[in-house]
Order: C-alpha cells, then sequence, then structure tokens
C-alpha cells in the first residue's frame, strides 16, 4: 500500500510538529529545575516551597540573631535569622560571611528550606555600601507595607516584629 504524495506530507508535518512539541517540552522541563526564585520569608510562610525546591530567601538579618560557631570538623558556621517584619526564618550557614554581613542589614541567601522549617543556605550575599539594598529585599519590605522609600530609610529590623506596616500605623 502506497501513499499519496499529500497523506505523505502530511505525516511529516505531523511527525515533525510532534518533535517540536516534545523537545520543547524537555527543555522546558528543564529550564524551570534549573530556576532560582526569590522569596521573602512572609512568601515562605504562605508559599510553603518543598524541601527539595533550591531558592533566594531575602530580608534584612535580625538583630541579635547572628551565631558563630565551628563544625565538627572545624568549617566556620553561622545561624541567624531573615526577616521582613512579618515572618522570620532560622538560616544555617556553613562557611565564611561576606565581610559586609551584619546585623540589621539586607541579606540574601541561597539554599533549600528543611522540613525542620531552617533554611540552608549554600551562598549569602550581602549589601555592598551603606546605601545599597538588594532589590528583591527592597520590594519584599514595601509590599509588606514595612518601608516606603518615600518617607526615608527603612527602619531597623530590630523593631519590625513589634511594628504595624505603614497603613495600619497612627500618628507621625
Amino acid at each position: 500500500m502506497k501513499l499519496s504524495r499529500k497523506k505523505r506530507r502530511l505525516w511529516i508535518v505531523v511527525l515533525a510538529g510532534l518533535g517540536l512539541g516534545t523537545a520543547t517540552a524537555l527543555a522546558l522541563t528543564a529550564f524551570q529545575d534549573n530556576l532560582v526564585f526569590f522569596l521573602a520569608p512572609s512568601d515562605v510562610a504562605s508559599k510553603n516551597p518543598g524541601p527539595e525546591r533550591a531558592f533566594r530567601l531575602g530580608g534584612l538579618v535580625e538583630a541579635g540573631s547572628v551565631i558563630r560557631d565551628r563544625t565538627p570538623e572545624g568549617k566556620p558556621e553561622a545561624r541567624f535569622r531573615v526577616t521582613d517584619g512579618p515572618a522570620t526564618i532560622p538560616v544555617s550557614y556553613v562557611g565564611v560571611l561576606p565581610d559586609l554581613f551584619r546585623e540589621g542589614q539586607g541579606v540574601v541567601t541561597l539554599g533549600k528550606l528543611g522540613a525542620d522549617g531552617q533554611f540552608r543556605a549554600s551562598e549569602v550575599l550581602a549589601r555592598h555600601d551603606e546605601t545599597y539594598m538588594p532589590p528583591e529585599v527592597a520590594d519584599a519590605l514595601k509590599r509588606t507595607g514595612h518601608w516606603d522609600p518615600q518617607k526615608g530609610a527603612p527602619p531597623p529590623a530590630a523593631s519590625w516584629n513589634t511594628m504595624q506596616p505603614e497603613a495600619g500605623r497612627t500618628g507621625g
């Protein structure tokens, strides 16, 4: 049984479309696995990303939360909390922290959230001067109502857990 020229062309087009669709689906799946999303602590509390999902956690290092120690292997280890006001996430990091890492300053960490709620960072990025704040951190602060850039510098991180968002404040 010989196919006519039209039917052969139709089969070629169908198979090419199927091949292109499969290749596109595989490429998008691979790309999705390599995407790293930014989340603020309040986003983590509401979205609850799975423990296998790597993401960037950003906010301010809560004042008084930094504990520096050494692992049994002798590597430097730091534990601290990252906050955006409404929520706080405990973070652990094994490695040397950036020189500009400070309490009350903006930080972006890359890692995974453990089943115990502890964020295990594989990388820690800190601001590079007194006026810089990572754009993701600034957006998270604005979104939660804890900072209006038109009214000046952000409030110190130590006061966030006791503050009301800008819209809910009374007085000055």
